[in-house]
């Protein structure tokens, strides 16, 4: 029976990696499909970032009821409605391929977000449930966490393959991701729904029904924390999403292809700003012990100023090699020259890697019996990657739409910020509010 147990939890903890993946993956595929939509339908680029807002707006509004729904339903059936939710999303995007419609695809973007917002609230504290806690829960988290980068660094590159050309693009061109991403959604499902999932017992506690003038707004480290969170989310999705666009313009050829691969070409370099995040996260997790969350957020920001200034500011005209994927007859992988502006932006990715759970850490800090009402805030400013990506897209139009880098000043300002955060803003000063 034990042996049973075993055997159960062990396909339960694959799917739940899976699903990890499954986040970052429709996550991520929003991105590229902003570039699909603005030449598909002939809208500016602000539009075409509508997808990745729909999708990241669906936090705020489900942020806060998806720890509640974790409390009341259990591991289990969560799960299965996060599922059933993204395979509803997922199909109603495809469905807007057959349609050829620009409103279908945001209503299934909007949906896909909340089943992404449901699975980041289940998919953590069930790994670590299913794992038995301490080390060897934290250890299938980050297991889950590098697949998690994998997938989303995957999704970018086959995207940039299967679009043939970027000015005749069409939302069938990505019909195979999406029919990926229904046939895991399905058999996350059946997987789930026959196994014995470990559920976190309830215990009975006696409630203090003393009203209380305190909650995590009354911190003002906390509250300078969840604008932190809200303004990184919008740095990670931003600095690929405009970099994607800015790369594979055929009006400015900056890759000097003409047109030829350029698809294939901007979604590798791209894809490396992920990649980089995973590696940025390996990192991370081996020096976290020894560095505190304070040095390592304010490090990674001042690197990070540094090389989108860098980015904004060199010459176009001067390039690097960077190994791609380049979807020609000729050659399938291999290097090519880039502007070193891209090689900056995609370097980014090893800061941005390790900024979340050093916010967290440090908004949470001497929080106490606030911390649980203070997670589910966070989840709600996880908007900003829907946000900030579509103000820099909304600068980049602004400018005659040749002000791509121009909209990294965005990017600057928001770096700024979570140095200061790092620096000053963090400090605790309401430790007179009692926390236990």
């Amino acid at each position: 029976m034990t042996q049973q147990k075993q055997n159960g939890n062990i396909v339960a903890i694959i799917v739940m990696i899976f699903l990890f993946g499954m986040i970052s993956f429709v996550t991520n595929l929003a991105s590229p499909m902003g570039d699909i939509l603005k030449f598909q339908f002939g809208v500016p680029n602000w539009m075409g970032t509508l997808g990745v807002f729909a999708n990241f707006i669906a936090y705020a509004v489900m942020g806060y009821p998806a720890g509640n729904m974790l409390q009341k339903m259990g591991y289990k059936k969560t799960a299965l409605i996060a599922i059933t939710v993204g395979f509803i999303g997922v199909g109603i995007q495809t469905l807007s391929g057959v349609a050829g419609s620009f409103g279908i695809y945001l209503l299934g973007a909007f949906i896909a977000g909340f089943s992404m917002c449901l699975l980041n609230t289940v998919v953590n504290p069930m790994l670590n449930t299913l794992g038995g806690g301490g080390n060897k829960g934290n250890q299938l988290i980050q297991l889950g966490g590098s697949f998690n980068s994998l997938a989303g660094t995957s999704v970018i590159i086959l995207t940039g393959i299967l679009i043939p050309s970027i000015t005749n693009a069409k939302i069938s061109d990505v019909f195979p991701l999406m029919y990926a991403a229904l046939a895991i959604f399905a058999f996350a499902f059946i997987v789930i729904f026959f196994s014995t999932i470990p559920e976190k017992e309830k215990q009975e506690v006696k409630i203090d029904t003393t009203p209380s003038q305190y909650g995590p707004l009354s911190f003002r480290h906390f509250i300078f924390g969840a604008i932190g969170i809200f303004v990184y989310v919008g740095i990670e999705v931003g600095v690929p999403n405009v970099l994607n666009k800015w790369l594979q313009n055929p009006d400015l050829d900056v890759l000097g292809v003409n047109g030829a691969g350029a698809e294939a070409i901007a979604g590798s370099v791209t894809a490396t700003y992920w990649l980089l995040m995973l590696v940025g996260r390996l990192i991370g997790a081996s020096i976290g012990s020894k560095i505190s969350a304070k040095a390592m957020l304010g490090t990674a920001s001042v690197i990070g100023i540094f090389l989108v200034i860098s980015a904004m500011f060199a010459p176009t005209d001067l390039m690097v090699n960077m190994p791609v994927f380049k979807n020609s007859a000729e050659e399938m992988f291999g290097l090519v020259n880039v502007p070193v502006n891209a090689m900056f932006l995609a370097l980014v990715g090893l800061c941005t890697s390790i900024m979340w759970g050093g916010i967290f850490n440090l908004a949470v800090e001497g929080l106490g019996k606030y911390t649980e009402k203070a997670s589910g805030i966070f989840m709600v400013l996880v908007c900003g990657g829907g946000i900030l990506p579509l103000l820099q897209n909304a600068i980049v139009d602004w400018n005659d739409g040749i002000g791509y880098l121009t909209s990294y000043w965005l990017i600057v300002v928001a770096l700024a910020y979570l140095l200061y955060y790092a620096l000053i803003g963090c400090k605790n000063v309401n430790k007179d509010i009692k926390v236990d």
